[in-house]
């Protein structure tokens, strides 16, 4: 029922709302209806054949679908909610969007314009509230800044360093009207003017002086699009590569340079060499505390250059010796073009003997979180988009699922969100139909956001949602285990919750595995389904992620169940 408008007419706020999403190219909103954006959502149902409207179970689940949405397609994601409790519902999912910098439109509506500050039904002040946790944020009171508004939302939240921006929008100024005239959206552009000439022959000679150089990939290199520019950059510096959480698939998991992930839960390989490296080149990282542990300690033999678009994360968290401030994608173009082909074969050679040395390892017989990754691995020949909760089970999709793209793991890093994954998995299955989509959680996350499963089966998804249950959460039990001396206070799950029969309630299909041979077969079923399919894996309570580095101690102390056991 597609309406169109001529140019110059009369419309009212919730039709130029529409209009505008339709100017940016918007095909998927998220969302929950209510009082206050009804007059939007009216506007909506008039143009269901051009933009698909999915109705989630809650509206944080709205939030983490928009943010799923544009991880995995590069695109906006899109939320709407209404005000009061269901604008602040949606504030768990910005922070998490601003936090790992994805670029997010949440349009909301408010009270009318005189019914503002008089604690009306259902009135908060949300831009306040998201002021810290957007890039920036709107309340539009006049509808005739109205369209211009969101077009600039749309602008922020994609340029530069992406990030979510809100618009709130009163009721009265959904329905009053005023003059639009449609503007075709200009291209972002990338961010160049700040590349300096002398930083990037710097960043040359850096390179070209390192004996031990290694590449440490983050999430800017995902969001910028610099594969392509960093694999021709990694064969040219001739150095390993290491990456953050966010910065899986950005270089291709199964290259032999690669050594796997740096910091807390990274490999042995890639701590202990980057504790070693006399050049550490920092693409697009942020260097947060999980990667640095004893950040005075860290890559102490090494100078360190930094490439990145947000000059506010150069020196942040650790001192640099040099830095490039611009799009990736095109600081490397620029750096590459400069650089000839270096040769580190004793270096690459050191490297390739730890990664012999130090592979990751866990027990080979009875059913794993380390297992069941290797196993859907293998199952869909790594090209499935994995999403993840938060916990032990995000560590090992990290550890041992290899990532050949980017924008194929989706993980809320930054903020650390458990129940993230089940709506962020709606949204990537929705922006990619194509593809395999597939959720792995943990027990504790699944009861957060388990009302989701109910959207997948409405929307008829095909998305898997693999529990990794050890009826304990996880990540907290292994703390207390190792360093408050088993006291497992508040960890346990252990009840009557039957998640099989909780997915067959809501529409889905469930299965309960407790070996590796069940695990396969209910695996292979899910993929052949046309319906969402939860696979609940029953693990050991003590399982834990290796290897690991303590809280406040070197990267380069870096100890395993081995190590454990020697001491």
């Amino acid at each position: 029922m597609a309406v169109e408008w001529r140019n110059n007419m009369q419309l009212t706020g919730a039709q130029i709302v529409i209009e505008c999403l339709k100017e940016q190219g918007v095909d998927t909103v998220f969302g929950y209806p209510g009082g206050a954006i009804l007059n939007v959502y009216d506007e909506l149902y008039k143009h269901q054949g051009e933009i698909r409207h999915v109705l989630t179970s809650h509206e944080q689940g709205a939030s983490h679908a928009a943010d799923g949405y544009a991880r995995s397609t590069g695109k906006v994601g899109v939320c709407f909610a209404t005000s009061g409790p269901g604008a602040t519902n949606l504030v768990t999912g910005i922070a998490t969007a601003y936090m790992d910098s994805v670029p997010v439109v949440a349009i909301t509506c408010n009270v009318t314009v005189p019914l503002l500050g008089k604690d009306s039904f259902q009135e908060i002040d949300i831009a306040g509230i998201t002021m810290p946790i957007t890039k920036h944020n709107f309340i539009v009171k006049d509808v005739t800044k109205l369209a211009d508004t969101i077009r600039r939302a749309f602008k922020i939240a994609q340029t530069g360093r992406p990030g979510p921006v809100l618009v709130d929008i009163p009721k009265d100024i959904t329905a009053a009207k005023t003059e639009y005239t449609s503007v075709e959206p200009k291209p972002i552009a990338r961010v160049t003017d700040t590349i300096c000439e002398k930083d990037v022959d710097t960043a040359v000679s850096m390179i070209k002086a390192a004996k031990k150089p290694y590449i440490f990939v983050g999430g800017g290199a995902v969001i910028s699009g610099a594969s392509e520019e960093l694999k021709e950059f990694a064969g040219k510096v001739n150095a390993p590569v290491c990456d953050t959480l966010m910065g899986k698939g950005a270089f291709d998991g199964t290259d032999d340079l690669y050594t796997g992930m740096l910091g807390m839960h990274g490999t042995k390989t890639s701590n202990l060499g980057v504790s070693e490296c006399d050049l550490l080149i920092a693409v697009g990282v942020r260097f947060s505390d999980r990667v640095l542990g004893n950040a005075k300690k860290f890559a102490s033999q090494a100078k360190i250059l930094q490439f990145d678009v947000d000059a506010a994360e150069i020196n942040k968290n650790i001192q640099v010796d040099a830095s490039v401030i611009g799009d990736l994608k095109e600081i490397l173009i620029r750096v590459n073009e400069k650089l000839d082909a270096q040769s580190h074969p004793e270096w690459i050679g050191e490297i390739m003997d730890l990664k012999k040395k130090y592979p990751l390892t866990y027990p080979k017989e009875g059913l794993s979180g380390p297992y069941l990754m290797e196993e859907i691995y293998r199952a869909t020949k790594g090209d499935a988009v994995i999403v993840t909760e938060v916990g032990q089970h995000q560590m090992w999709a990290a550890q041992y699922y290899k990532y050949k793209n980017p924008r194929t793991f989706l993980s809320s890093g930054g903020l650390g969100t458990m129940g993230y994954g089940l709506g962020a998995a709606i949204g990537a299955q929705i922006g990619n139909p194509n593809k395999q989509v597939i959720n792995i959680a943990g027990d504790g996350c699944f009861r957060m956001n388990m009302n989701e499963i109910a959207t997948a089966a409405r929307e008829k998804l095909p998305l898997i949602e693999v529990i990794v249950n050890n009826h304990v959460l996880g990540m907290v039990r292994q703390w207390q285990d190792l360093f408050y001396e088993k006291r497992y206070s508040a960890t346990v799950l252990d009840d009557g919750v039957d998640f099989v029969k909780l997915a067959e309630a809501m529409g889905a299909k469930g299965y309960r595995v407790t070996s590796q041979e069940e695990f396969k077969e209910a695996f292979k079923e899910a993929l052949e389904s046309e319906v969402p399919v939860l696979i609940d894996c029953i693990i050991n309570c003590d399982d834990k992620v290796w290897p690991m580095v303590a809280p406040g101690a070197a990267i380069s102390e870096v100890f395993d169940e081995m190590d454990l056991n020697e001491e």
